[in-house]
């Protein structure tokens, strides 16, 4: 399936998509970690858990939970919030 990146995480695969596999999304980010060493730790934290800035969306829907099966996804969508002030 196409993983779309978002800019604040392309230094880690230079471009704005990228094809990754799995039966579910913690599946998928470990197979994107498997290309890209190091972009899960940006999404998910020590206690397996999304960090707050992270949103994943799957068929326009966000998903909370790590064990969403994929099958049958065409594209995962991966948003972070930026903060400021």
């Amino acid at each position: 399936m196409k993983a779309l990146i978002p800019s604040a995480l392309r230094s880690y695969t230079d471009s704005a998509h990228a094809e990754i596999h799995g039966a579910t999304l913690a599946d998928a980010l470990a197979d994107l970690d498997r290309q890209y060493p190091g972009i899960r730790f940006r999404m998910i934290d020590e206690q397996n858990r999304i960090r707050p800035h992270i949103r994943f969306f799957i068929d326009g829907a966000q998903v909370f939970d790590l064990a969403r099966p994929l099958d049958g996804i065409d594209e995962l969508v991966i948003a972070q919030a930026l903060s400021g002030g």
